[in-house]
């Protein structure tokens, strides 16, 4: 088995805000309603940017919805028809990355909230779930993964799962900087395939400034009679991989730094005005 580690320094995300803002949200998709079209309409009548209820009913389980793509420069009336919720629903159109469906499985605001995407991406489909427990005071957070390419085999077959416990978390940056980390990570995911399995976690602490120290692992290992060949590959490919989760934790802390920088600290009826805005308005001048 091999294991790498690597510590990075981000801003702290303040609880309090976090939650506030979590319970706008759920607020205002609760009071939103199916429009024209099957467009989601908010409460105020503004339609919620790009999405469209294709099948089923709105904030019902098995509601499916999907994205609207852009309309493409010079595309008449036909070719806009083309690209509409039929022809999401389908799979077909330009860009192979474009979600299939995302289908609503829960929405009971006070409990759970349950969403699984479908996207067929160069070849690959893939299967993401995700369940949020506690939606208006975030608890949980539960992501699936399952990847399949048809006709591939086993070896073009990978499955994960991750939970990031958030009272854990809170708990975990909430103590003193001089006191031991977490006995176990708040955050952690496994990804399986015929040749390897591979465990990642997140293990935060409180830094001195106020900020967080998170310290990302990840561990890997062979499988099955794999394992001595594994072990092979693993001793030449330390490098790369170490590196490579290196470059990875410092780029998710910088966008995490700079997404955090750009926040609006707004409360009350600011802050719901504000998320609703980044609702019907992802590309406008304020940030969320």
């Amino acid at each position: 088995m091999a294991r790498f580690a690597h510590t990075v320094t981000v801003a702290a995300l303040d609880r309090g805000w976090f939650e506030e803002a979590a319970d706008a949200l759920v607020d205002l998709l609760d009071a939103s309603r199916e429009g024209p079209g099957g467009t989601v309409v908010l409460a105020d009548g503004r339609a919620v940017e790009g999405l469209r209820l294709l099948k089923g009913r709105h904030l019902r389980p098995g509601a499916r919805y999907g994205e609207v793509p852009a309309a493409r420069e010079g595309a008449g009336t036909d070719a806009e028809a083309a690209d509409g919720p039929a022809a999401l629903a389908s799979g077909t159109g330009d860009s192979p990355a474009v979600p299939q469906a995302v289908v609503l499985r829960a929405w009971r605001p006070s409990h759970s909230v349950e969403v699984e995407s479908l996207v067929v991406e160069e070849g690959m489909s893939l299967k993401l779930g995700l369940r949020l427990s506690g939606p208006r005071r975030p608890r949980a957070v539960e992501l699936s993964l399952a990847g399949h390419q048809p006709g591939g085999g086993s070896l073009y077959r990978f499955s994960g799962r991750g939970k990031a416990d958030l009272a854990a978390w809170w708990a975990a940056v909430d103590r003193l900087p001089t006191a031991p980390p977490a006995a176990r990570p708040p955050a952690s995911g496994r990804a399986v395939h015929r040749l390897a399995k591979a465990r990642l976690t997140l293990t935060p602490r409180p830094a001195e400034d106020g900020s967080w120290r998170i310290t990302v692992a990840l561990s890997v290992r062979g499988r099955w009679l794999l394992r001595p060949v594994g072990a092979v590959v693993l001793f030449f490919a330390r490098g790369p991989l170490e590196r490579g989760l290196r470059e990875a934790a410092e780029s998710a802390a910088a966008e995490w730094n700079t997404a955090l920088a750009e926040l609006t600290p707004l409360h009350g009826e600011a802050l719901r005005a504000e998320i609703a805005d980044a609702l019907v308005n992802p590309d406008g001048p304020k940030a969320l």
